[in-house]
């Protein structure tokens, strides 16, 4: 989270915005402008996205729609599609959340194995119920995953699909990272499950080693397999779908604790194979400081220097 800028519109829809979501220095890979904000009458705290600068708004506007119609487990959820042809958003509620690059930021480096692969099957699991519905996020990247106490969630969906202004998928699209687009999509090739398969063993290796290319030996030992093969550059080399790749981080067995109770409900893939995530506690840290400043900025005396007032000689202009 960071303070707004001149550039950055004080006013998108019925929300006022307090603080950008991304670091400048993630700026370059991030496919969307996100900002913490909060309606008129206080009620409301809501994540609201606007397209990049430079990018089709109504490319953008069908895919934040597509997003808002979605109801996937593990998905951002969308609340409301607003804007005009120009300069179309969407508004999230809020709850506390960090880009995967401001987590690393947070713990000081790469996250444990436990924690990765924690992360790694929970966006497994949103992505097989996309799958599922014929539908490819399109857009999976270390900036895209949102990790919130609950968890990560995806968003900037369809990422890849809104930043062609020529309809053609290839290497050098604005605000995506190079590292998470399958070869095959950065030759002209469609988005598909197999893409995202790739773009999730790039999310992983990020976690693991700080940057989406890693050399083989820097991941570690219990990922190195599963990862590698996620990154083939055929995708026939590649774990057949999100699904096997769930159960791939879900792998190591891990004898249930006799002292808990059984889990109430039906089985899922993670039943006694994987533990909840546990995210460290400087992420945990950063939660709560994102939390205490939005509460503080509820007061006057504390939201004013997060906003840039107008100069006579650049007005900001409210969208």
């Amino acid at each position: 989270m960071e303070r707004l800028r001149q550039d950055d519109p004080p006013q998108i829809g019925p929300f006022t915005t307090l603080a950008r979501l991304d670091p400048e220095a993630a700026e370059r890979s991030v496919p969307e402008r996100r900002y913490l904000a909060r309606s008129a009458d206080g009620e409301r705290t809501v994540l609201v996205g606007v397209p990049r600068v430079g990018a089709d708004p109504s490319r953008w506007a069908v895919e934040a729609e597509g997003a808002r119609r979605l109801r996937l487990p593990r998905f951002l959820d969308v609340a409301e599609v607003g804007g005009t042809a120009g300069f179309p958003w969407y508004a999230a509620p809020y709850t506390p959340v960090l880009p995967l690059p401001a987590v690393l930021a947070a713990h000081g480096g790469p996250l444990p194995e436990d924690v990765v692969r924690g992360l790694g099957a929970a966006l497994a699991e949103g992505l097989t119920a996309a799958h599922a519905q014929g539908v490819a996020h399109a857009g999976l990247s270390p900036a895209a995953v949102l990790v919130t106490p609950g968890g990560p969630v995806l968003s900037c969906f369809g990422a890849v699909r809104a930043a062609a202004p020529d309809g053609v998928h290839r290497a050098g699209l604005p605000g995506l990272d190079p590292g998470c687009l399958a070869p095959e999509q950065a030759s002209g090739g469609a988005p598909g499950p197999l893409g995202d398969v790739f773009a999730l063993g790039s999310v992983l290796a990020y976690a693991s080693t700080g940057h989406t290319v890693p050399e083989q030996s820097e991941l570690p030992p219990g990922l190195r397999g599963l990862v590698g093969a996620c990154l083939a550059r055929d995708p026939a080399d590649r774990p057949r779908s999100a699904g096997e790749l769930l159960r791939g981080l879900a792998a190591p067995s891990r004898v249930p604790d006799p002292r808990l109770p059984p889990s109430p409900g039906p089985a899922t893939a993670l039943d006694g194979a994987a533990h909840p995530v546990v995210l460290p506690g400087r992420v945990v840290a950063a939660f709560a400081a994102q939390s205490a400043w939005l509460l503080a900025a509820e007061l006057p005396a504390v939201q004013q220097p997060f906003t840039s007032p107008a100069s006579p000689a650049s007005p900001q202009k409210a969208y």
